[in-house]
């Protein structure tokens, strides 16, 4: 039996047998052939959303897959906060916070602190080169010495001084010499030749020479006067006059001793602890305190601006010079370091030889108390010291003069002058 095909007529027909046709061509072509969309999901896209699986059968079933809009995978995260409310941060880098610098204490290798002129350590680095004696008027001599107003040179002043020389046999390697301190004398009232002429001439007629420095501003000598105490300018000139009268040929520069009276005391204490040519040292009434000591007695140091102990004579020019130093450095309490450097009573264990002191209990214009105090300082320093108090007697030991000055000049026979010339 033939079967017959029936024919497509209608539009219909034909525009459904198009459509299978074209269903069935696709299936044959199978899913390696089909192109890949160029925005399809791959594996690991977990975003991606499907609504249909394909079935690779023979009949082909139509697959629909919808591509959601995707962020690209380098997108960052957005900010919590728009990025337009941002201030923008400057590219430049931060000034780092600074730490203060300390200021470290430098030492003697870098930059030195300057050192107070008063100063023993500062006046021990200091050269005193003195000069030539200059004889400039002979006096009438002494009973067995030869009697001078001589001259030399001290930072540049010309200096004045009285000198004498024993007459005799001069000794092999010269006479010993006995350098004088004279204390405090204003200025403008001394001369050369007035003042300790007992003094001088019983020392003088001992065997030894004699150097009485005027110290400068002093009699005809060039220069300022100050003082012993706030200004080193008299302890200098005396140190000159030492390296002088060791070059003087009539001098055994081995033998030096020194004699100090009140401010001149001091300058003697001073010189001993800061050059070591001074061989012993005597002193009458001396000055002789640490700056702590002195200050104690001045009722300008004081709080309350009265002194219980009795005072330095604090109306006499000599002591002009406590409030200055005082506004300029401070009191002992506050700078103690400070009037320790500058008091020779803090290097005794340094002096250069021993030293005998003598003092009169009824003395009012140094107490006796600094002798005492200073034979006490020295002994501890295990040096030795011998002390003199004259009871009741004054500021020039008038009354036990004879005593004191067989004392001293015995101390110096033994000490300077040797035993093989007594």
């Amino acid at each position: 039996m033939k079967r017959r095909i029936r024919s497509l007529h209608s539009p219909a027909q034909w525009l459904f047998l198009t459509f299978v046709l074209l269903a069935l061509a696709a299936c044959q072509a199978g899913p390696a052939e089909r192109p890949e969309p160029s925005n399809a999901v791959r594996a690991g896209d977990s975003s991606s959303t499907s609504v249909a699986s394909a079935n690779h059968g023979a009949t082909a079933t139509l697959v629909l897959t919808v591509l959601p809009a995707l962020t690209p995978a380098h997108t960052p995260v957005p900010l919590p906060i728009p990025a337009s409310t941002l201030t923008p941060v400057s590219t430049a880098s931060p000034t780092p916070t600074l730490t203060p610098t300390q200021t470290a204490t430098a030492t003697p290798t870098d930059t030195p602190t300057p050192q107070h002129p008063l100063a023993i350590e500062y006046m021990r680095q200091q050269t005193y080169p003195g000069s030539e004696i200059t004889i400039e008027e002979t006096l009438q001599p002494g009973s067995n010495y030869d009697r001078y107003i001589a001259s030399y040179l001290s930072e540049g002043y010309r200096i004045y001084a009285l000198l004498t020389v024993p007459q005799g046999q001069e000794p092999e390697n010269g006479w010993p010499v006995i350098f004088f301190n004279h204390g405090y004398i204003p200025p403008a009232q001394y001369r050369t030749t007035e003042r300790y002429v007992a003094y001088v001439d019983a020392i003088a007629r001992s065997g030894y020479i004699i150097f009485r420095s005027d110290y400068r501003g002093h009699g005809n000598s060039e220069g300022e006067a100050t003082n012993g105490y706030a200004s080193p300018a008299y302890t200098i000139d005396v140190l000159n006059a030492v390296s002088a009268i060791e070059r003087f040929p009539n001098a055994d520069p081995g033998r030096i001793g020194m004699w100090g009276h009140s401010m001149g005391g001091g300058i003697t204490l001073r010189i001993m602890v800061t050059s070591s040519d001074v061989k012993a040292g005597v002193i009458w009434a001396g000055t002789v305190a640490s700056y702590p000591e002195l200050f104690k007695r001045m009722p300008s140091a004081t709080t309350d601006g009265v002194s219980q102990l009795p005072t330095l004579e604090p109306a006499s020019p000599r002591w002009s010079w406590v409030p200055e130093m005082l506004e300029a450095y401070g009191s002992p309490e506050e700078n103690p370091a400070f009037y320790a450097a500058i008091s020779p009573n803090s290097y005794l264990a340094d002096l250069s030889g021993p030293i005998q002191l003598h003092h009169g209990t009824a003395d009012t214009s140094v107490p006796a108390e600094y002798a005492e105090q200073l034979e006490t300082q020295i002994q501890a320093e295990g040096r030795p010291v011998e002390l003199f108090l004259y009871q009741g007697d004054n500021h020039n030991i008038s009354e036990n003069f004879g005593r004191a000055m067989a004392r001293s000049i015995r101390f110096f026979d033994a000490y300077v002058k040797g035993s093989d010339d007594q």
